[in-house]
């Protein structure tokens, strides 16, 4: 079993023992996956950007496997009022940010967001890094199973609005995906779960997991859902 518990000292660490079978195609994908088939945006090579990691934690609910997110607050300056998965920037404490600084900075943000607690989550895998032009961010998507489950919900009012799980039927569901449209003219897949509209670099993750994990469903691409001007 990974050691999670007191992510600030000892080590991080990546196991796959004893993961449940039905998550053995997300871990193949993780291995596989090449970072462009993943997003066009990636990390610039002369190093700049902000390293920081997200939380895709996967744990079963009633409904069977489920994923763990949440909605930022709307008072806050970037990506207000989005869902997201549980993340932010690296810490000097986290460690270095090509080794396990991500997996720690993952861990302490979903337990400073969710309340999470990091010691019944065991990491698997790692995605390559992505990059979010908007806000300059490198991010490191680490993978998770909430082996132990913990009660979760918002810890600061002032950074998120909810914290929630979204069934994985729900996510493949075809009535669920439709396509954003940003005022901007750009375009990306969307999710309409748990009365919230999952779109960005979010929907973009989640979009390519369904798919390399071979979970995905036909869906209608032309199906568009119009984004605020705002967002």
């Amino acid at each position: 079993m990974t050691r999670t518990s007191g992510t600030q000292g000892g080590p991080v660490t990546l196991s796959k023992e004893g993961l449940p079978g039905w998550l053995d195609p997300v871990v193949r994908a993780a291995e596989t996956v090449a970072p462009r088939q993943l997003s066009r945006f990636l990390p610039p090579e002369d190093g700049a950007g902000r390293q920081s990691a997200v939380l895709i934690l996967f744990g079963e609910g009633e409904r069977g496997p489920e994923l763990l997110l949440m909605e930022r607050a709307t008072s806050l300056r970037s990506h207000a009022g989005q869902p997201s998965f549980p993340g932010g920037a690296l810490d000097p404490e986290d460690g270095d940010p090509h080794g396990d600084g991500p997996l720690r900075a993952a861990l302490r943000e979903a337990e400073e967001e969710t309340g999470l607690d990091p010691s019944g989550v065991q990491l698997f895998g790692v995605l390559p890094k992505l990059y979010i032009p908007v806000s300059g961010f490198v991010v490191t998507p680490v993978l998770g199973w909430w082996r132990v489950p913990s009660p979760v919900g918002v810890v600061d009012p002032n950074e998120t609005a909810r914290v929630f799980t979204v069934p994985v039927a729900d996510l493949t569901h075809p009535d669920n995906r439709a396509t954003a449209v940003h005022p901007r003219g750009h375009q990306g897949p969307a999710f309409l779960v748990e009365s919230a509209l999952v779109w960005g670099f979010t929907a973009g993750v989640i979009d390519r997991l369904l798919h390399f994990a071979g979970w995905e469903r036909p869906w209608d691409r032309d199906k568009q859902v119009p984004l605020d001007w705002r967002s």
